[in-house]
């Protein structure tokens, strides 16, 4: 059974340099890095299967990220065509590498509360007129309430915070 062909990739100079910085630099994330070399070996091979097995990964992943470019190319396209700055244009291809938005519920606590109630459990309980010498998750979680930091929040939030 023959194989299809999968699309070229094609690469403009200025892609391929920030593709290939990325790839290169020490400091970005591994996930990036590998995502990076991925698209850069795409535009020298053209089939998934010779990608699989030199990239040492699994065949949805290599089909998932040649789709993903293909979507973006037609930005970066546009993003050249209007000249925007080396900075931009690898935000950009950042962006495209990043991983999308996963489903799910919301956060229940924002970042702010959640630093509020580890502040107040390094304050002593004390000073909020508790009489017990260390925070229990309970005591904790009563006192957060009170403060009015959040409406409620459970005993095993206060734990894992």
């Amino acid at each position: 059974m023959p194989h299809k062909i999968a699309p070229k990739i094609e690469l403009s100079i200025r892609v391929q340099k920030v593709l290939e910085q990325i790839a290169r630099q020490h400091s970005t994330e591994y996930r990036l890095v590998v995502r990076a070399s991925l698209i850069l070996a795409m535009a020298d091979v053209a089939g998934n299967h010779e990608l699989t097995c030199t990239q040492n990964l699994d065949r949805g992943t290599v089909c998932y990220w040649r789709r993903r470019w293909i979507e973006l190319t037609p930005k970066l396209m546009s993003a050249e065509a209007f000249e925007i700055s080396d900075e931009d244009l690898r935000d950009l291809v950042l962006a495209g590498l990043s991983d999308l938005p996963r489903s799910g519920t919301p956060p229940t606590f924002t970042a702010e509360q959640i630093v509020q109630i580890v502040a107040v459990s390094c304050e002593e309980p004390s000073n909020s007129q508790r009489p017990i010498s260390h925070w229990t998750p309970t005591e904790l979680a009563d006192e957060v309430v009170k403060r009015q930091i959040v409406e409620s929040i459970s005993v095993s939030s206060i734990g894992r915070f």
